[in-house]
């Protein structure tokens, strides 16, 4: 499964910690993280996580272009609530993104390690189906893409 991580700057040594936790569980599984709550993790834990940018700097955006592409599984969110942030549009547009696609998203620890139960008892089966879906529908477009160079290439 792809799982996007991240986390408020108040929240980012609970993140790591969290990681640590279950990491053995996790490295079985394909992170994603905005930079500098991707390299925390990777500190603690030395998991192999994907980074883009820094949340606010585009780290959103990028998470979100892979949530819309239906190339993420599960989101942990874990958000300062009690502190306003510049970028909250771009956290919003994310909760969205996540409900738009289904995607489940964890905003704290505790639905955070429930979330990590769920798929580690087998609970999140039906986004195997989805990949597959998502896995033929990316197979169609290949070939057709195949046949089109095909076509250009004879000409």
């Amino acid at each position: 499964m792809n799982i996007a991580m991240i986390a408020h700057d108040s929240k980012k040594r609970e993140m790591a910690n969290f990681t640590y936790a279950y990491k053995q569980f996790l490295e079985g599984h394909s992170l994603f993280s905005t930079r500098t709550t991707g390299q925390q993790i990777k500190e603690k834990t030395k998991l192999n996580v994907k980074c883009f940018q820094s949340g606010p700097l585009g780290g959103f955006q990028e998470i979100g272009a892979l949530v819309g592409r239906n190339e993420i599984d599960m989101i942990i969110f874990f958000r300062d609530p009690l502190t306003a942030k510049p970028h909250e549009p771009d956290v919003n547009e994310l909760q969205r993104l996540s409900d738009v696609y289904k995607i489940p998203m964890a905003t704290n620890m505790g639905t955070a390690e429930i979330l990590v139960k769920s798929l580690e008892n087998g609970n999140m089966e039906w986004r195997n189906i989805v990949n597959e879906d998502r896995n033929r529908e990316l197979e169609k477009q290949e070939a057709l893409l195949r046949g089109i160079q095909l076509l250009m290439n004879g000409r």
